[in-house]
C-alpha cells in the first residue's frame, strides 16, 4: 500500500476478508470501500471516522447490527429508491435484481447499476441483491474469482444467506413484499 492511497481514508478497518477505507467529509460518512489485505489499519482521523470504525466492528460481531451514521448526501433520485429497497431486505434474505425492480417499477439492468453505484456497503447491503441465476455482479465488479465478488459471498454466509452456508445450515427464505 503507497502512502498516498493510505492518505484517502479517515480510517482504514479490518474486516475479515481484508479492510473496509472509510471516507469522511464535513463531520459526514462520505463513502465505504472494500479494500484487500495489502493495505493496513489506520486510526480515524475525526469523530465520524471513530463512530464509522467502531460501528463496521459492530458489525463483523454480530450481523444483526444496525448501522446508524450521518450518511453524505449523494446519488439520483432513482438510486435512493433502488438503495431503499435494497435497505429494506433484512440479514438472512436476499432479492434478485429482476425482484428489486419489479418491487420499485423498473429494470433489472437499472437496479444493478444503482447498486454499484452504492457509495455505502454494509450501511446499504446492496451484497443482498444478487442474480436469478447465482451470485450477479458487485461493486461493478463481475470476476468469479475476483476480490470483491469474494466479498460477497462471505458476506452472505456471514448473515447466514441459504445457498452460501453449507447444506445442513439452509435457512428459510420468506417473501419481503
Amino acid at each position: 500500500m503507497s502512502l498516498a492511497e493510505s492518505a484517502l481514508f479517515s480510517a482504514i478497518v479490518p474486516a475479515p476478508f481484508g479492510y473496509m477505507g472509510v471516507r469522511t467529509e464535513d463531520g459526514l460518512l462520505a463513502e465505504l470501500v472494500y479494500l484487500p489485505n495489502r493495505f493496513q489499519e489506520k486510526a480515524p482521523s475525526d469523530a465520524c471516522a471513530e463512530k464509522t470504525a467502531q460501528q463496521i466492528l459492530a458489525y463483523f460481531d454480530d450481523p444483526d447490527f444496525r448501522f446508524d451514521l450521518p450518511l453524505k448526501q449523494c446519488g439520483t433520485d432513482f438510486q435512493h429508491r433502488v438503495w431503499r429497497a435494497i435497505s429494506a431486505i433484512p440479514r438472512g434474505q436476499v432479492k434478485t435484481y429482476g425482484e428489486v425492480a419489479k418491487h420499485i417499477a423498473s429494470a433489472p439492468r437499472a437496479v444493478g447499476q444503482a447498486c454499484g453505484a452504492n457509495w455505502f456497503p454494509l450501511v446499504i447491503p446492496c451484497h443482498r441483491v444478487t442474480a436469478t441465476g447465482g451470485l450477479g455482479g458487485f461493486a461493478h465488479h463481475d470476476d468469479e474469482s475476483g476480490f470483491h465478488l469474494g466479498v460477497k459471498r462471505f458476506l452472505l454466509r456471514f448473515e447466514g444467506v441459504a445457498g452460501y452456508l453449507g447444506e445442513s445450515d439452509a435457512i428459510r427464505q420468506e417473501s419481503l413484499w
